[in-house]
């Protein structure tokens, strides 16, 4: 019970030194309405490397021409993919476009008919679904007037594509983006919170005091865990509620609790980050140098500014041992698709499974700094 009682009071101390920080409690404010609103607003997308799977029903030349027109760098080789395993896929995520092409449809369009293929869009994955539905519908238009003969492009089109647009109907790019940004900024104020805390105690003599009581190395780490989880979950929270919801209108269809639960996984492991930063730092401005090299990769690969197909594969694997990337996934899973413990606990058992190891480091530095 003493050692709770301390983890408590401790956290309290952090709390209370969070609110006489103006600088930080302005660059919260900010984080959390401005710097999301905005880039929601004026969002720009782009189709590069999208993943696609194919369920041809119909096995034609046709249907196989189709697929082979999708062509790199904007598409990936298409997928094959049986006609009972489309709407799982699309459920978890694992393809932007899977495009289904009936049973007869070269017989109907030879016929005269209007044949339909059905192009099923993950429209959470905004910065290729924007376009990349439109692009489908006229590389498919292009080749059809060909294979009719009628390569007027002012001749009527010989089929109909019917577009789905799955989790965000109308193609609102600026939702997508809000839910990024908001990731984003947890990512930069759970280690700038953290980390800045613990230099600010060591520049104010502070953590020496502490160093005299009879606290643990793991007491002290758990204060400044806790208290910042506490801050940023509180943040995310009033921001979905106001700016995302509220002010910018993106109806989250999943569950918040579920949402907030992960969110303070992640930032179990962010913050266990920054304590490990402001170890290797021996001032504030050497610690905002450290974190920058490490603060942007996270951001720019983890998956929500730029897509994980659109990479390298060895680059892909080494993001599967950064938790923003399973954040990401989590978050777009959860606000977006509804989806719920059994659909994304493997990426919570990785996001586990990582918090863990960057605490055990992180306090294993933290003990040897205190030590020296």
């Amino acid at each position: 019970m003493n050692r709770l009682a301390h983890i408590l009071r401790l956290g309290l101390k952090e709390l209370t030194s969070l609110r006489h920080d103006s600088v930080l409690l302005l660059f919260l404010m900010y984080a959390f309405t401005v710097a999301i609103y905005l880039p929601a607003a004026g969002s720009v997308i782009g189709v590069h490397n999208a993943s696609v799977a194919v369920v041809d029903e119909d096995h034609s030349a046709l249907s196989r021409l189709l697929a082979q027109s999708l062509q790199p760098p904007e598409f990936q080789p298409p997928v094959a993919l049986p006609y009972d395993r489309l709407d799982t896929v699309m459920d978890q995520g694992q393809y932007t476009f899977v495009i289904n092409v009936p049973a007869s449809f070269q017989s109907d369009l030879l016929a005269g008919r209007q044949p339909a293929v059905q192009v099923n869009v993950d429209a959470t994955a905004m910065s290729q679904a924007f376009m990349g539905a439109g692009y489908i519908g006229r590389i498919f238009q292009r080749e059809l007037l060909n294979y009719a003969d009628q390569g007027d492009v002012a001749s009527k089109a010989p089929a109909r594509l019917t577009t789905r647009a799955l989790f965000n109907t109308n193609l609102e790019g600026g939702w997508f983006l809000a839910v990024i940004q908001i990731v984003n900024n947890i990512t930069i104020l759970a280690i700038v919170l953290t980390g800045t805390a613990l230099l600010r105690e060591r520049e104010h003599g502070t953590l020496d005091h502490l160093l005299v009581l009879p606290l643990t190395a793991l007491e002290i780490m758990l204060a400044k865990v806790w208290s910042n989880m506490l801050v940023v979950v509180l943040c995310t929270w009033i921001s979905l509620e106001v700016v995302v919801k509220g002010l910018l209108g993106v109806p989250l269809a999943g569950s918040l609790g579920l949402f907030l639960m992960v969110t303070a996984l992640y930032l179990f492991a962010s913050t266990a980050l920054g304590i490990f930063l402001a170890t290797l730092a021996r001032s504030t401005p050497q610690f905002g140098l450290l974190a920058i090299p490490v603060i942007i990769p996270m951001l720019l690969l983890s998956g929500g500014s730029t897509p994980l197909d659109s990479m390298p594969q060895w680059l892909q694997w080494v993001m599967q041992g950064s938790p923003s990337t399973h954040f990401v996934s989590l978050s777009a899973a959860i606000l977006f698709r509804d989806a719920g413990v059994s659909v994304v606990w493997p990426d919570l058992l990785a996001l586990a499974g990582i918090g863990l190891a960057f605490f055990a480091i992180a306090l294993a530095r933290f003990r040897k700094s205190l030590a020296s």
